[in-house]
């Protein structure tokens, strides 16, 4: 899956909600908090936004569950010497 840099308007509202999550409770939402704050009451449906934003790099997992997800940059800078 490659990350065109174009989010869709429910994407874009999931990562505000996880960002703003982060911020105020040290860790992920669940998926019923992400799909009640973003308007979908299906799980599989805000669990298919994550694939797809955790498959673009946009987030991670240290675990299975989605509470342990953190932001992520789709492509990390490079840093470091230049070797000759």
């Amino acid at each position: 899956m490659r990350f065109d840099g174009t989010l869709s308007d429910r994407q874009e509202a999931i990562m505000r909600v996880i960002r703003s999550w982060i911020v105020e409770h040290g860790q992920a939402p669940t998926i019923r908090q992400i799909g009640e704050r973003v308007g979908l009451s299906s799980t599989s449906s805000v669990a298919y936004q994550l694939g797809r934003l955790e498959g673009w790099g946009l987030i991670t997992r240290t675990g299975r569950g989605w509470k342990t997800c953190h932001l992520g940059s789709p492509t990390p800078p490079r840093c470091g010497l230049r070797s000759r």
